[in-house]
Order: C-alpha cells, then sequence, then structure tokens
C-alpha cells in the first residue's frame, strides 16, 4: 500500500511517464531449493508459498555488478559475498552472477541482527517468552521488528554511531557490537563453505559504505583465510574502492 500511494502520486503529477516496478525479492528467485526452503511440511510451501524470500535484491544485484566491473572479471566468474549493512541488514552469497543464498529469509526480520530487527531466533523461546510476559502474536512481532537489534541489547540506541561512541564504558553498547560482528561473521563463513570459497567481499548501505573501522573489525577475524584489508584505502566513508591488500586472498571493496 505504501508503495502504491507513490504510484498513484506520480501518475497523478506526470501521467505519460512510464513507471517500473521491481520487487526486492527479485534476484533471489535464483536460490536453489535447498536454500529456499524451510524444513517444515511441504505442504506449507505448496499451499501458502512458505520459503525464503530474500530482500535488499536491487542493492546485492548492483554492488556485484560493481564490483566485477572494479575487479576486471566477468561476474558469472566469481564467487561473491556482499554486505548490505545497513538499519536493515543482509548478506547474499553470488555464484556465477546469481543469488546462492541471503541471510533474509520469508520475511526481513531473518537472518542477521539489524538495527531494531532481532535476527535468527529460536522460535521456541519467542514461544516462552509470549506465554510469560502474556504477549500476543502482534506484540511479539513488534518486539522483534522494532525493539531488538542493536537497540534491543543496547537499551540505549539503534544506531551504530551512538553505541561506538561509548563502546569503551558501556557493556551494553559494547555487547550489541560484537553481537553484531559475530553475526556477520558467522554468515561470512557459512557462505564462504556454501560456495567453497570466495573471490570478492563487498560493503554496501550506511553501516558498511560509512563504518571503516566496522569493515576492519570484520575483515579482521577472516585473516585466518589470507583476507587482509589495507588500512590506508579502508579510511574512506562512501567511495567505491578496493580496501584490500595486493597479496589477499580475496578482494575486498
Amino acid at each position: 500500500p505504501a508503495n502504491l500511494k507513490g504510484v498513484n502520486a506520480v501518475s497523478a503529477i506526470l501521467p505519460n511517464v512510464p513507471q517500473v516496478g521491481v520487487f526486492d525479492t527479485a534476484f533471489h528467485q535464483t536460490l536453489p531449493r535447498e536454500n529456499y526452503l524451510y524444513p517444515l511440511p511441504y505442504e506449507y510451501y505448496t499451499k501458502y508459498g512458505a520459503r525464503k524470500y530474500g530482500a535488499h535484491g536491487t542493492s546485492h544485484r548492483y554492488v556485484a555488478e560493481r564490483a566485477a566491473d572494479m575487479m576486471g572479471k566477468p561476474l558469472s566468474d566469481l564467487k561473491l559475498i556482499t554486505l548490505h549493512l545497513g538499519a536493515g541488514a543482509s548478506i547474499t552469497a553470488i555464484k556465477d552472477g546469481k543469488s546462492f543464498d541471503t541471510s533474509m529469509g520469508f520475511t526481513p526480520l531473518a537472518g542477521l541482527m539489524m538495527a531494531t530487527r532481532s535476527g535468527d531466533v529460536d522460535p521456541s523461546l519467542i514461544y516462552y517468552i509470549q506465554e510469560r510476559e502474556g504477549l500476543s502474536n502482534a506484540e511479539m512481532l513488534r518486539i522483534l521488528n522494532n525493539k531488538s537489534g542493536l537497540l534491543g541489547v543496547s537499551t540505549l540506541s539503534s544506531d551504530m554511531r551512538d553505541l561506538e561512541e561509548v563502546a569503551d564504558t558501556n557493556e551494553h553498547a559494547k555487547l550489541a557490537l560484537d553481537m553484531f560482528l559475530n553475526r556477520v561473521v558467522r554468515y561470512l563463513g557459512q557462505y564462504t563453505f556454501e560456495m567453497g570459497g570466495v573471490d570478492g567481499i563487498v560493503f554496501t548501505a550506511g553501516i558498511g559504505e560509512n563504518a571503516a573501522n566496522v569493515r576492519e573489525d570484520i575483515i579482521a577475524r577472516l585473516k585466518f583465510l589470507g583476507i587482509e584489508m589495507d588500512k590506508e584505502a579502508n579510511n574512506v566513508r562512501g567511495v567505491e574502492r578496493i580496501i584490500s591488500t595486493p597479496e589477499s586472498s580475496a578482494t575486498v571493496l
């Protein structure tokens, strides 16, 4: 409905101008069945379309194409992991130029810990909390979407910049940042193994483009794979650039 309001507003003002709708899930329609299906009774998929759809597809597709151009290689020859890290955050494994796996699921609530979204949580824990707090399904969903993530753990803010300012003195802020990094590295490891290696790692979105220290902390945890950050090249905000060393086993952008 919100998007249709925009479509209708443009139609009213510019009736002869074509409009194109691009679904944020479209890029992920190439996921193999073993990656998009959930281990639930198969009838829920056939009856209700219960599967992983992903999101941020327009972003993941675009930055993958730009990365291939900057690396001087055909996208179809590369194994890339693209990190869309912002208030909403997702990671996508791109193999042979196609989305191979992605962290968001049936909705954008799944996957990484985000600004206010929980990301992956044991479903039984959700039911456990609901019972003890007397919460409705709708109330629980609001907590998972709007009161969790960086905000929920830090008890301070959903903004990465706010938490970084006080992380040295505030235990909850530091914990929230550590948990965020932990979830990112967890998915990086999963997708590297799923694809049988990685040629390029691409950062984008508000945190990915601007938080040099977050990029550095993530790549530092991959040093055992031979992936190395060029700290000087990484000292940049919102600029397209290769930020790994020439010796790095994977290119970081």
